[in-house]
């Protein structure tokens, strides 16, 4: 230690100088600059590892620190032999910092391969970019599933309010048949007792009221061939009716109007009508002689308030000595059915005359009563029946 501090026998440094003070000055200052600058890196350098904690290969940054903190020693001292030779020190600073400096390199050497591989700012810029793509990816990928999900739910929320709507529907369509079945069945039940009143025989009875419930179906089948439907057209309800007599008697028989729908009750009521009508002509009206004509029609009486609905039959080319006397009322049942029952039950009025060749039959009823409607009332007794007990109604014209 002794022999480190010892510099009795040395000359300072300056001698070397020649004790110039520009080269002095020059010397002193540029070793002091060198220090204070090799003194402030390894600060910055801890600085650093104090606030990355995180940081890996700590140790190596501890080394690069000691190692320029020596040569910043070895620079101020450097200074110190200017003027005081202790030579010994500065070799003693100059062997630490070699050390230091040789450990640094050897570690160093060894962290290559690991600080190669340590990602460049390039690489880690191009890794956030497929990161960012990545997520934008996602996201649009999970917009687009949001969307299938509102889609979905809307499609859920409109089928079911359909299917509540078709349910309503459904219930409506039973009611409704339903009603037409117990108000069909009073019909049915009205015919025959009053068919019974009139006939003689059991054949007779039958022939008669196989035609009127015949012509009840027919007419009834004319608006539920479809069960969503509550009407048909009133051409094609006649023309149905009429079937055999058009087959039969071809253009002796003559159909016109305009297009109306009818519904159903209007449909079984107007399809009696038509069958008494063209029983009798086959009886003993037009369609029973060779030149006999029968032509139906009908009309809105628009003028009228409410509107009404004009049903005309008409017959011409009747010998008169072979046509029957007209009746306005009383009677067989087909009076009563043709200008008392139909009539009431379509809330109208029927009259029936005779003409100079034929007969004339019109059935005036309002237009807002053949209008399709959704019924859907559970009555036990229908007015069908009333109408066809009581033989009563409006007046008969």
């Amino acid at each position: 230690m002794q022999a480190l501090l010892e510099y009795a026998s040395y000359m300072p440094h300056g001698y070397c100088l020649f004790w110039q003070p520009w080269l002095v000055i020059l010397y002193a200052g540029s070793d002091f600059l060198i220090f204070l600058s090799y003194s402030a890196i390894p600060i910055a350098l801890l600085m650093f590892l104090r606030r990355r904690p995180d940081l890996r290969y700590r140790g190596l940054v501890a080394l690069f620190a000691a190692f320029i903190l020596l040569c910043g020693l070895t620079h101020l001292v450097s200074i110190l032999t200017l003027w005081v030779p202790v030579y010994p020190l500065h070799g003693l600073v100059k062997l630490l910092t070699g050390m230091v400096s040789g450990i640094t390199a050897v570690v160093l050497f060894t962290l290559i391969p690991r600080l190669v591989a340590i990602p460049s700012p390039r690489q880690l810029e191009e890794a956030n970019a497929r990161l960012r793509a990545e997520v934008a990816a996602h996201e649009e990928t999970l917009e687009k599933l949001r969307e299938a999900q509102r889609d979905l739910e809307h499609r859920v929320e409109r089928r079911t309010a359909e299917l509540s709507e078709a349910n309503a529907r459904l219930g409506i369509v039973t009611r409704e048949t339903v009603h037409r079945g117990r108000n069909l069945l009073t019909i049915v039940s009205s015919l025959a007792r009053q068919t019974a009143r009139g006939a003689t025989d059991i054949d007779a009875f039958l022939r008669t009221l196989m035609g009127r419930l015949e012509a009840l179906s027919t007419a009834t089948a004319a608006v539920i061939r479809d069960p969503s439907n509550t009407s048909a057209p009133l051409y094609k309800i006649v023309a149905e009716q009429l079937s055999p007599v058009l087959m039969t008697y071809g253009e002796r028989v003559s159909i016109e109007g305009p297009p109306l729908d009818m519904a159903t009750e209007a449909a079984q009521q107007l399809g009696l009508v038509i069958h008494e009508l063209a029983t009798n002509a086959q009886k003993f009206g037009a369609l029973a002689s060779d030149e006999g004509l029968v032509r139906i029609s009908w009309s809105i009486d628009e003028p009228a308030r409410p509107e009404n609905l004009v049903f005309c039959w008409r017959e011409s080319g009747v010998r008169s000595e072979k046509r029957p006397p007209v009746q306005a009322s009383g009677g067989g049942f087909g009076t009563t059915l043709l200008l008392q029952a139909v009539p009431a039950m379509l809330s109208g009025f029927a009259r029936r005359a005779a003409t100079p060749d034929g007969l004339l039959y019109e059935l005036t009823i309002p237009l807002s009563t053949v209008t399709p409607k959704v019924h859907v009332s559970d009555e036990s007794t229908g007015p069908a029946d009333i109408a066809f007990e009581s033989h009563g109604g409006p007046a008969v014209a």
